[in-house]
């Protein structure tokens, strides 16, 4: 019981140093609200019409096979470290890797999904 104890207590802890920080900057930060401060800002330009358009979801699609990619990537960074001591049944299980991650990229390159037009 004692180990869920200090689970608990962790979180309490955590979760209070959040909230009084956000307390404390409440109290301490300016309030003074203007309407240019309310106006759609972004990389330094001025918006073109309307801030609420659709955007075609590959953009959204591309960014998250990106992120996807490089994420299994990291992955290859410690079996490529200890790579002397695993042996051959790391070898086989890197490679199921890769194959898949292979199949993935073929399967979005086939769907039409890398198509930047």
């Amino acid at each position: 019981m004692s180990e869920y104890l200090a689970v608990l207590l962790f979180a309490v802890a955590g979760i209070g140093i959040v909230l009084i920080t956000f307390g404390i900057s409440r109290l301490l930060r300016p309030h003074n609200p203007y309407p240019e401060k309310n106006v759609t800002y972004e990389c330094a330009e001025e918006t073109v019409g309307p801030s609420w358009i659709q955007f075609n979801n590959r953009f959204y699609i591309f960014a998250l096979i990106f992120v996807i990619f490089d994420v299994e990537a990291i992955f290859l960074f410690p079996w490529a470290v200890a790579f002397g001591q695993l042996g051959l049944f790391a070898l086989v299980e890197v490679t199921l890797f890769l194959m898949i991650l292979f199949f993935g990229l073929f399967y979005a390159w086939k769907k039409g999904v890398l198509k930047w037009v």
